[in-house]
Formats: C-alpha cells, sequence, structure tokens
C-alpha cells in the first residue's frame, strides 16, 4: 500500500465561545481561513487538491447545508475542489485525516486535505439535536431500543468523565492540579513562541488581527479552583477541570509520494498507523485506552517508542486515566496544554491536535507521535506519525 504524508498542519487560535475573539467569525470563513493557509504555505496549485473532507459535530444553522463545501466556496480555492463533511463526535476531523489518509494510500486521490471548523458560540453544542426536542418532535437521538438495551433515559459525557474519575480514584483536588498543569504549560508555550509556527491568524470583521489563544487563565490557584461548583451533585466535575467551549478551525494538507514529486512538497511526517475502536457507550470516554494499544500492536511499537502525546483533555480525568492505564511518561504528554487551557472545538479538535503534535516533533528533532481523542458513543481514533 501507497504511503501517505503530511505536508503542513495548521490551526486557528481558539477563541473563547461567547466572548472571545472568533465571536463574529462565520465558522466557513473560520474554515476557509485554514485552506488558504495550507495552499499559500505549501505553494501548491489549489486546483490540484482532489478532496476536503471536513469535521464538524453541530451541523445545523451556519454549520448545515454542506458545510465542508461552503469551506471550500468561502476560500481561494476553485469550485472544482469538492467537500464533505462528516461527524465522529470530537473526533471528527481526526476521522477527516483517516479518511484523507486512506484515500492517498488506497492510490485513488493524491492531495486531500483534512480539516474542521466549529463555532461553539454561533452553533452552541447539541443544537442540532435540541431543536427537535424543543419542538416536541421525535424521541431525539436515542430510540426506545437503545435506551433499554443500555438501561439509560440518555447518553451523557458529563456523566462517563465521572464514572472514569471514581473508577480510577481521582480526588477533585487531583483533577484540579492536573488542570492547573494544563493551563501553566499553555502560557509558556505561548509566552515561549511555540504554537506560531502552526497558527494562522484570522483577521475579524472589525479589523483585529487574533493569533493567540484566549481562554488561558495565568496565575490559577487551588484555592480559586476549589470555588467552582460541581457539574452534578456529590460529583468531582467541575468546569474548571474540564475542556473549554471554544470557536476554531484547523486542517493538514497530505500527499502521495508521486504528488510529492510532482508538486514540489517536502513531507513533514508519515502516517504510520490508522486507528479507530469502540466500546462501553456509557462510560463513553475511556476508549482511548484501548485505541491507543491496538495501534501500538499494529505498528509493532511500544508506548516507550513515542516520543510525544496528544490526548485529548476533554475532561482531566480522561488523559489521567490514560497515563495510569498505558504507563506512558508524563513529561511526553501534551507538553503545551491541553483543551482544558487551549480549548476544545469540538470538529476541529482533531485536526488541532495535529497540528499541535506534528510541529512539536519538529520543534524537537523527535521521530514518533501519538494522537488520540475520545468521541460521543464509546468511539476512540488514534493516529501514529512518524517525522521525516
Amino acid at each position: 500500500m501507497a504511503e501517505a504524508y503530511i505536508v503542513d498542519a495548521v490551526r486557528t487560535a481558539g477563541g473563547r465561545a461567547r466572548k472571545g475573539g472568533l465571536v463574529d467569525v462565520h465558522p466557513a470563513d473560520l474554515g476557509a481561513t485554514v485552506l488558504n493557509a495550507l495552499v499559500e504555505r505549501t505553494g501548491i496549485d489549489p486546483a490540484a487538491i482532489d478532496d476536503v473532507i471536513v469535521g464538524c459535530v453541530s451541523q445545523v444553522g451556519e454549520q448545515a447545508f454542506a458545510f465542508g463545501r461552503n469551506l471550500v466556496l468561502a476560500s481561494k480555492l476553485p469550485d472544482s475542489v469538492p467537500a464533505v463533511t462528516i461527524d465522529r463526535q470530537c473526533g471528527s476531523s481526526q476521522q477527516a485525516l483517516h479518511f484523507a489518509a486512506q484515500a492517498v494510500m488506497s492510490g485513488t486521490q493524491d492531495v486531500v486535505i483534512a480539516a474542521g471548523a466549529e463555532s461553539m458560540t454561533r452553533v452552541p453544542m447539541g443544537s442540532n439535536y435540541t431543536l427537535h426536542a424543543q419542538a416536541g418532535i421525535g424521541d431525539g437521538p436515542w430510540p426506545k431500543s437503545i435506551r433499554q438495551r443500555y438501561g439509560v433515559t440518555e447518553f451523557s459525557q458529563f456523566h462517563g468523565a465521572q464514572m472514569i474519575a471514581d473508577k480510577y480514584g481521582f480526588s477533585r483536588a487531583a483533577m484540579d492540579e492536573y488542570a492547573l498543569g494544563s493551563h501553566a504549560k499553555a502560557a509558556a508555550a505561548i509566552d515561549g513562541g511555540a504554537f506560531k509556527a502552526e497558527i494562522v491568524p484570522i483577521i475579524t470583521p472589525d479589523g483585529h488581527v487574533f493569533d493567540e489563544d484566549d481562554g488561558v487563565r495565568r496565575g490559577g490557584t487551588m484555592e480559586a479552583m476549589a470555588s467552582v461548583k460541581v457539574l452534578a451533585e456529590g460529583g468531582t466535575i467541575t468546569a474548571a477541570n474540564a475542556s473549554q467551549m471554544t470557536d476554531g478551525a484547523s486542517g493538514v494538507m497530505l500527499a502521495s509520494e508521486a504528488a510529492l514529486r510532482r508538486f514540489g512538497l517536502s513531507p513533514m511526517a508519515r502516517i504510520a498507523n490508522l486507528t479507530v475502536t469502540a466500546g462501553d457507550p456509557v462510560i463513553m470516554l475511556e476508549e482511548p485506552i484501548a485505541a491507543t494499544r491496538r495501534a501500538l500492536e499494529r505498528s509493532g511499537l511500544s508506548v516507550g517508542d513515542i516520543d510525544l502525546f496528544e490526548v485529548n483533555e476533554a475532561f482531566a480525568s480522561i488523559p489521567m486515566a490514560w497515563l495510569k492505564a498505558t504507563g506512558a511518561n508524563p513529561a511526553k504528554l501534551n507538553i503545551h496544554g491541553g483543551a482544558i487551557a487551549l480549548g476544545h472545538p469540538l470538529g476541529a479538535s482533531g485536526t488541532k491536535l495535529m497540528a499541535t503534535l506534528l510541529h512539536a516533533l519538529k520543534a524537537r528533532g523527535k521521530r514518533y507521535g501519538l494522537q488520540t481523542m475520545c468521541e460521543g458513543g464509546g468511539i476512540a481514533n488514534a493516529t501514529i506519525i512518524e517525522a521525516v
């Protein structure tokens, strides 16, 4: 099977939902900025792009009606470039990357962009199904057959995160401490210019240049963390030890070896493994552990062979449980902070984390990186890349 190479990966800075720097930007324009940047940075003829695969979770309102195609139409790409939108919940754009890589590896396409965009300000989380509930139409996403099979009235990521905290014995203080560490690492990364190579500036409608993640909190204390209310009575999960709702976009360009030669492209990494697994939909968010184990087994690598890890910080309990179960070196995990500090723009988070992982590997001269993401329904993607 042919190899698939990552040519470049970029992201916008994360804007806090409802109060951050991207609230006035249409989500299609967020994504279009990323597409334009990938073309400009690589110098490729935009007409040579075979497809654009876009991850988005809340496909309603401004993110409805062939949203991926709208990114292309809002960009400088010619309208001859097709696009499609996919939803694998929080892993949507990581799965977009998988589909793009599989297209290249199969030999059916040579240059594919995987991207993601989500404005949690303009299209609030869950709005793609709560509108029907408010209108009293139907039973919602889960029919009686599913609810009876699993003994639940609904599936909740918040409940799953609490179940994991309880299962692995994580106290609220431990999770708050982890969250503070995420903010500290993110602040250090910003101050050290670690994100400059991956962030594409956005020009907002008022002419402001937005190019720095605005959700990072500096100087936090355990006392301040302890003052935040729990999300459920008797629980330990709070908004402070969970990911932030964020607006943003990201993208990765993948190419075949033939396309590298034809267009004079310089690869940054080779796709070493693509894995997706699924498990218990109730606890839901524990699946990155199984996905990581399978990816390592299939690639012939051990956890010690991996130089850097990106594990999405949907809630502090997720990467903490992943560390405990895999025995990975904590110093290699989310070295620039994670979604607790930098935000989680849902459908954009997959290729966002890949941009950070790729550029961190390059900056350190390291070889292997592994990214994994917990996803609604008890699914997880895992991707291993090898820097070249």
